[in-house]
């Protein structure tokens, strides 16, 4: 029993680490092209999203109970397996950030998990079917439709806008991205914070804490929201710049075609219980907008670089989780002790890393993201 209650006490403490990556991962996700565009200030973006992230995450379960009982077979899941499995993912958050890349933190979860119970309860573990139909098929099928969606919504905006003073449509659609972006970040909160509850919950299931098939409580859906809101507020600054900056130069109008559409597809997938990621989404959606725009200039080599990192997040995540798996499977406490300082100590080296090219608040949109054509270095600052 011991035993069990030290692991049960380190999984929701793991969890809600990952919860906090998820929040400054995806930031961007609701606030890259306000700021880029100028609607709200970076702090003042990166505040409101993170008190939306809080709300959102009570919105609904629907998610949480994809994860707590759909990808995964609940009665051969152990806490060790969940502990692993996050392991995978929160690394994962943690070098695509440096590298400045919006993978999906979504993704990396379910990747992590994936892999620990296949290396602790085997195949049979992992339900298939589920997997191809809550995960895969909307990780295809999202961002395709969020794109179309706002090139769409961008080639209205300037149909419908061609003969208003450019000054007049720039102002009006600065203060729709104030609302549209807001929605976004409601919408994250729900269908994002939902995925460490429903891990949480897995957890207390797999412990006996709760019933099968039970929804989280209370306290684990405030916890999770409260994690993924304070990460928000610490603002993923390097992938801001480079969904905000990278993909394609965005005037107000393209930002507020692309964040809307993001919004109508994350709560509708939410509301089905689709686990989707909602990097995918906003990333599919300001491409969408950048091509809705007559003579706007799309990057795809950066367009190609996010495509590599999406393909490889769920394998590589699994990878980790397995190995990580299997040392605590073998080590039991000892084995836990040892992921977890491993674990830290890489994450102290990234970020580490990261200083030596700070982006933050003050220069988040001086420049492209770095990688795009070989710029310099930004300006040495805080933050990341």
């Amino acid at each position: 029993m011991d035993h069990i209650t030290f692991l049960v006490a380190v999984v929701i403490v793991t969890a809600l680490a990952f919860d906090f990556t998820n929040g400054f991962h995806d930031t961007a996700n609701a606030m890259a092209t306000s700021i880029a565009t100028g609607a709200l200030t970076p702090k003042v973006a990166v505040l409101v999203s993170g008190v939306l992230n809080i709300v959102g995450a009570f919105l609904s379960t629907e998610v949480a109970r994809t994860i707590s009982g759909g990808i995964v077979e609940d009665s051969l899941v152990t806490p060790w397996m969940i502990f692993a499995g996050l392991v995978g993912a929160i690394l994962w958050n943690l070098l695509t950030w440096l590298a400045g890349l919006p993978s999906s933190s979504s993704h990396a979860l379910f990747g992590g998990l994936i892999g620990a119970v296949w290396v602790g309860a085997g195949a049979h573990g992992v339900h298939g079917d589920k997997v191809v139909e809550k995960i895969l098929i909307p990780a295809v099928a999202s961002p395709v439709v969020a794109g179309a969606a706002a090139l769409m919504a961008t080639y209205l905006a300037y149909r419908v806008t061609a003969r208003v003073r450019k000054g007049s449509v720039t102002k009006g659609f600065r203060l729709g991205q104030i609302a549209s972006a807001s929605l976004v970040s409601l919408a994250h909160g729900t269908n994002d914070a939902q995925k460490t509850m429903g891990v949480i919950t897995l957890t207390l299931i797999s412990a006996g804490a709760l019933g099968d098939g039970a929804g989280p409580p209370v306290w684990v859906i405030a916890s999770a929201g409260l994690a993924i809101g304070l990460g928000t507020y610490i603002g993923g600054w390097r992938i801001i710049r480079t969904m905000g900056k990278g993909l394609t130069e965005i005037q107000s109008p393209q930002g507020f075609a692309a964040e809307t559409a993001s919004t109508a597809v994350i709560l509708t997938s939410a509301h089905l219980g689709f686990a989707l990621s909602t990097t995918q989404v906003a990333s599919g959606s300001i491409l969408g907008a950048g091509l809705g725009r007559r003579l706007a200039e799309v990057r795809w080599g950066v367009a190609g670089r996010m495509l590599v990192a999406w393909l490889i997040t769920l394998p590589s995540a699994a990878l980790v989780g397995g190995l990580a798996a299997a040392v605590v499977k073998h080590g039991g406490n000892a084995g836990t002790v040892v992921i977890a300082l491993l674990a830290a100590a890489v994450a102290a080296v990234i970020v580490v890393l990261s200083r030596r090219d700070p982006v933050h608040a003050q220069n988040v949109n001086d420049r492209h993201e770095v990688t795009v054509r070989g710029s310099a270095p930004a300006p040495a600052g805080n933050g990341a």
